[in-house]
């Protein structure tokens, strides 16, 4: 179990995701969360930046960690990786307010560049410490499809060897279990088209990220 902190008894306490005052809802979630001390992050990080979208939502969309913006606003993608995500939804066919949307990652992870705050990646001890919090909103959202954007949020869910590389796009249906899980597809990060070298990858890696999404759209309608 992953731990927050040491309980009075001199024990370890429980991360906060697993207290009955985290679990009742999604609000109820989002409002413990805010308080969440389980890695470093929350120290330099302006605030946590919870999943949104509907209680019940069909498809939820999962990047690696908030940026600048995500950060200082405390609402996930709607920086510009989130207004590229928003127009890939709409060109694959989806309703951005029909989707929940998160980050493996709750707080922003930066390094100063002048008077900028430059994304960092998560590491693998942050990656884990922030995990009930994603098997919360799971567990709270049921989706149909989970669609993992980029590389962080794609090994976070289906381990270090999945390569986004070689399986991108495919459609991978969770292993039986007692309760059940969404199918999950992996695409490229909207930031992965804002960072491409030319108009042609940009153009190229967009419509990968359409493409995608479509697959997931089609298996939702099925």
């Amino acid at each position: 179990m992953i731990t927050g902190g040491t309980a009075s008894s001199g024990g370890p306490a429980p991360h906060p995701a697993l207290l009955p005052d985290a679990r009742r809802d999604l609000p109820s979630a989002r409002t413990v969360a805010a308080g969440c001390t389980a890695c470093d992050l929350w120290a330099r990080a302006t605030q946590t930046v919870f999943g949104e979208g509907p209680d019940r939502a069909p498809l939820f969309l999962l990047g690696e960690q908030p940026g600048d913006r995500e950060d200082l606003e405390g609402h996930p993608f709607v920086g510009p990786a989130g207004e590229l995500l928003g127009r890939a939804l709409d060109d694959a066919g989806i309703r951005r307010e029909d989707a929940f949307v998160s980050n493996v990652v709750k707080h922003f992870k930066w390094k100063p560049q002048g008077k900028r705050r430059l994304h960092e990646r998560p590491n693998a001890a942050e990656i884990r410490a922030c995990r009930p919090w994603l098997d919360l909103e799971l567990e709270l959202v049921r989706p149909d499809v989970l669609v993992l954007l980029g590389a962080t949020a794609a090994n976070a869910v289906l381990g270090p060897r999945f390569r986004l590389t070689e399986s991108r796009g495919m459609l991978l249906d969770a292993e039986a279990d007692a309760a059940g899980g969404p199918a999950r597809i992996a695409t490229f990060h909207p930031s992965a088209v804002l960072r491409a070298r030319d108009a042609e990858s940009r153009r190229t890696t967009y419509e990968a990220l359409v493409a995608d999404l479509t697959v997931a759209r089609q298996r939702l309608a099925s």
